[in-house]
């Protein structure tokens, strides 16, 4: 009995009632002192956070909410950029979409643009699952040839790939452009996806097999409705990579018809001044689509950016 005793003594209730007993104690009032535990914050602690994230959110939206302030300020509301006098309109928006080539411009970039989306997704997803499950000659260096690829800067690219293009027939044409984008994206995005497909049991790929399924049956049936989230940030890289590009585009393409948003918003610049006006209109309206991919994406982002680092 004594023994029993002796061991509640020792655990941590019973050492906290003693201490909140000896506080009470001490003070003399008998008011018992709330503990906090380690993982709850105290009331500073917390608005220093709070505070800290709003600094932080503030210094995040500023650019987006100034750009679009600057658009709403007419043509020459840039040289003004503190001043709200006369007031906002839709003048910059007006022009470059009734005005200009701009639409012609952003047709260019979707196509482009979901082009090497589609064909980065596939063969990203194909050669990471073959990377992650088969083990053929070759394996290792195909994984090191996907490293290496993504050390060579664009400015050494751009020679190479202007040869190649060439030999083939395929410059000033959307799909030498979409190939050259996919030849960017698809090296790191198949490593993305060689790490997330390391991580789905391969008792998946075995009961497929014993059901009767296909190696690429089971691929496509079993395995890429697991892989979402990768497929989800696969996509999301492969469109901002062909969305925002500048350098391959403008040394790709020569025809005014075909010049994509990165190449065409340089005739805004000329060579005493910049329309900032129609520039910060155009760049508001170039946000649009991105920004929906990532709306459409971001649910399984975080999952597919961390699943890769868990294993592989």
């Amino acid at each position: 009995m004594s023994t029993v005793t002796e061991s509640r003594k020792d655990t941590p209730v019973a050492r906290r009632s003693a201490a909140h007993g000896a506080a009470g104690a001490g003070s003399g009032t008998g008011r018992a002192r709330k503990v906090r535990s380690r993982e709850e914050r105290s009331p500073i602690a917390s608005a220093g956070l709070h505070g800290a994230l709003v600094a932080a959110s503030l210094v995040a939206v500023f650019p987006l909410v100034y750009m679009v302030f600057i658009s709403l300020r007419g043509r020459d509301g840039w040289t003004r950029p503190t001043s709200a006098e006369g007031g906002l309109e839709i003048s910059n928006y007006t022009y470059v979409l009734t005005e200009t080539e701009f639409p012609r411009w952003f047709a260019n970039s979707l196509l482009v643009a979901a082009g090497t989306t589609v064909i980065g997704v596939f063969v990203a997803a194909s050669t990471g699952y073959a990377i992650s499950r088969m083990r053929f000659p070759g394996h290792r260096s195909l994984m090191w040839v996907l490293l290496v690829t993504q050390m060579f800067p664009v400015a050494v690219l751009i020679v190479a790939l202007y040869n190649i293009l060439g030999s083939m027939g395929l410059l000033d044409s959307y799909v030498g452009l979409i190939l050259t984008y996919c030849s960017v994206s698809v090296p790191f995005c198949a490593w993305m996806m060689k790490g997330y497909f390391d991580t789905i049991p391969h008792e998946i790929d075995e009961a497929g097999r014993v059901d009767g399924l296909t190696p690429f049956g089971t691929f496509y049936r079993l395995i890429l409705p697991l892989a979402k989230p990768g497929l989800a940030v696969t996509a999301f890289y492969s469109f901002i990579t062909a969305w925002g590009e500048v350098a391959f585009a403008r040394a790709f393409l020569s025809t005014d018809s075909m010049l994509t948003l990165s190449v065409g918003l340089q005739s805004f610049i000329g060579q005493h001044k910049a329309e900032w006006g129609y520039l910060t209109a155009c760049a508001v309206i170039i946000t649009i689509p991105a920004g929906l991919v990532f709306l459409l994406v971001q649910r399984n982002l975080v999952a597919g950016l961390t699943a890769g680092g868990t294993k592989g």
